[in-house]
C-alpha cells in the first residue's frame, strides 16, 4: 500500500509540474506604427525553433533569467522573452541588436512583438 500512495503521488507531481520551456507553434508579429503585423509562422521544440518560412535558418533558445531566441531572421538580431511570459497565449518579445553600442545589447531594445499560440 505505501507503494500504491507513493506512486500516486509521484505521477500527480509530474502532471502538475509546470515546464519553463517554449514547445507549440506561434504566429510571430512584429510591432510597426503601433500596429502588429504578422510576419510568420514559429515552431519551438525544447532548445530550437524554425519558422515555417524554410529559408530562414533554424535558431537556438537559451534559458535563463531571461529567454534569448538567437540566430533570429539574421545573426545580429537577438530577441528575449521575459520568464514571466512562458505560460501565457500571448508572449511579449523585445528585439535587440548584437552590434548595438551598448555596453550589453540586451539592454537595448530596438524593437518590439508578440507570440500567438496556434492552437
Amino acid at each position: 500500500m505505501k507503494y500504491f500512495a507513493l506512486i500516486t503521488t509521484l505521477l500527480l507531481i509530474s502532471f502538475t509540474q509546470k515546464t519553463d520551456k517554449l514547445i507549440g507553434r506561434y504566429n510571430y508579429l512584429i510591432e510597426e506604427d503601433n500596429t502588429y503585423i504578422q510576419k510568420d509562422k514559429i515552431t519551438f521544440k525544447d532548445s530550437i525553433f524554425a519558422f515555417d518560412n524554410k529559408y530562414l535558418p533554424k535558431g537556438k533558445i537559451s534559458y535563463g533569467s531571461k529567454i534569448v531566441l538567437d540566430n533570429f531572421i539574421n545573426t545580429d538580431l537577438v530577441i528575449s522573452i521575459p520568464k514571466d511570459q512562458i505560460e501565457k497565449d500571448t508572449i511579449l518579445f523585445y528585439m535587440h541588436d548584437k552590434q548595438s553600442s551598448a555596453s550589453n545589447y540586451l539592454d537595448e531594445v530596438v524593437g518590439k512583438g508578440k507570440l500567438i499560440k496556434i492552437k
